[in-house]
């Protein structure tokens, strides 16, 4: 399955962060404008992958933050680098 790209690397690692479990609502902060039916899709994704993983979450509409970035291909130390470089070059908010 190939997910859309995300918004913007600070808000990518801001939610890997700030949120164990995320729902349709980190999810359009993370990817930008998505349909309900392709968060879904995005979702149901990841709870395949809980199940194999045998990781819970608390909400029935949510998924686990670490296994949903794993499924969506999203590195957050590849990330943390590149925001790094970008911070040294003047590129990106301090």
């Amino acid at each position: 399955m190939k997910f859309k790209q995300i918004a913007d690397i600070e808000t990518a690692i801001r939610i890997y962060y700030q949120y164990p479990e995320i729902d349709n609502n980190q999810m359009r902060e993370l990817f930008g404008s998505i349909s309900s039916s392709t968060a879904a899709r995005y979702k149901k994704a990841v709870k395949d992958e809980q199940i194999n993983r045998d990781v819970k979450t608390m909400y029935i509409d949510a998924v686990n933050t670490e296994v949903a970035y794993d499924v969506w291909g999203i590195d957050v130390v590849d990330l943390e680098r590149r925001l790094k470089k970008l911070k040294s070059l003047g590129l990106a908010q301090v």
